[in-house]
C-alpha cells in the first residue's frame, strides 16, 4: 500500500509541470485499475484497514503525511483514493505539488493543447508510466496513465484515472 501511495504522489508531482496552477489546497482523487479482480479487492481492503487503524497507528500515519503537506488517503463514495495537499504560493510558481518524492525519478512534459502528454521513469522505487493531463483553467485538471510497477516482486500494469480540484486559498497549518 505505502508502494501504490509512494507511486501516485509521484503521479501527482508528475500532473503539475506544465501550467500554473493556484496555490492553496488541493483535493486529488485517484482510482487505479489493474485488471486483476483479486487485486483490486487487495487494495480496497488495504484502504478501509487504513482506514480502522489503532488510534496511536493512525496519529503516527497523520503526522508522517501532514509533515509532507498531505492528508490521510481515504476512500472516496466511486472507490477512488481521495487525498487533501497544500500548494504554496513558492510550489505553484515552480508548478509543483506537494508530495516530497523521495525516489529517484525523472518525468518529461509535452505540451499539447489543453494540456499535456506526461511520462515519468523512477529507480526507487522502480515505476514507470505514460498519459495524459488535460487543465480545466487554473482550479483542476484530469489526468489518465498507465503504470507500470512491481507488487510483491511481480510485474504489474495499472491504469490510474486522476482529477485535482482546488479548494481553498488557505491551507491547514504544518506541523513544526
Amino acid at each position: 500500500m505505502k508502494r501504490l501511495i509512494v507511486s501516485l504522489a509521484m503521479l501527482a508531482a508528475v500532473q503539475a509541470s506544465a501550467q500554473t496552477i493556484k496555490p492553496g489546497l488541493w483535493e486529488l482523487t485517484n482510482k487505479v485499475k489493474t485488471g486483476n479482480a483479486q487485486t483490486d479487492q487487495a487494495m480496497s481492503m488495504a484502504l478501509k484497514q487504513l482506514a480502522n487503524l489503532p488510534p496511536e497507528q493512525r496519529a503516527q500515519m497523520e503526522a508522517m503525511m501532514k509533515q509532507n503537506g498531505v492528508s490521510m488517503p481515504k476512500a472516496g463514495g466511486d472507490g477512488g483514493i481521495v487525498l487533501t495537499a497544500c500548494v504554496t504560493p513558492e510550489m505553484a510558481a515552480k508548478k509543483e505539488l506537494p508530495m516530497n518524492q523521495k525516489g529517484k525519478c525523472t518525468s518529461n512534459s509535452d505540451p499539447v493543447a489543453g494540456g499535456m502528454n506526461i511520462s515519468f521513469s523512477c529507480t526507487e522505487p522502480a515505476s514507470s508510466g505514460t498519459g495524459t493531463l488535460r487543465f480545466n483553467g487554473d482550479s483542476s485538471y484530469v489526468m489518465n496513465m498507465n503504470v507500470s510497477s512491481e507488487a510483491g516482486g511481480k510485474p504489474q500494469n495499472v491504469q490510474v484515472e486522476s482529477t485535482g480540484r482546488w479548494l481553498s486559498a488557505s491551507c491547514p497549518a504544518k506541523p513544526q
